[in-house]
Order: C-alpha cells, then structure tokens, then sequence
C-alpha cells in the first residue's frame, strides 16, 4: 500500500531538488506587514492557506494556495498577509 505524499512534503523535495537548502513552514496573522527588505540570498514563497500580496520594483503579485513567488537576492520587496492571514513555505538559497 502506497500512502499519498502532502503537498507539503511534494513542495519540500521539488524546492531542495532546485537548491534550496533552507526550508520552513512559517503562519503570519491576518494583515500582518513587512516593509521594504532584501535578503542576502534568494528566496521562495509557496502559499499553502491564505493571501499575501508580495511587491518588488517590478511587480506586485496576489499569492493564493498553490502560488509560487521567487525573490531573487538583494531585491527590495515587501508583502502584506490577507484578512485571513497566511501559511506558506520559505526556501532559501545562496
């Protein structure tokens, strides 16, 4: 008997399978912010319940369960969690 791999776990072996070698489930509360920031390494951002909205000097984005966001290093960026908050996975690699 085969048993069914979680999404999360799906997620967790595709990311290390790119390089990412960081990996973490993280929840913020509803609304929750963080302004303008960069990071010295290159990061992803997997919704997995919720809404966070993610701006770069390029774009802004709406994630939603299933969506994926890179950001690559050293690119300022900031995000906002929906009403409901937001659970998501972060990978990181230098």
């Amino acid at each position: 008997m085969q048993h069914e791999i979680s999404i999360e776990e799906q997620w967790r072996r595709k990311l290390f399978n790119e390089g990412f070698d960081h990996i973490f489930i993280w929840r913020d509360a509803p609304n929750v912010t963080y302004t303008d920031h960069a990071h010295p390494f290159t990061s992803c951002h997997v919704i997995l319940d919720g809404e966070m909205t993610v701006v770069t000097e390029a774009e802004g984005k709406i994630l939603k369960p299933g969506d994926r966001m890179d950001v690559p290093r050293g690119i300022l960026h900031s995000s906002k969690m929906g009403t409901n908050g937001c659970r998501y996975m972060i990978a990181e690699k230098l």
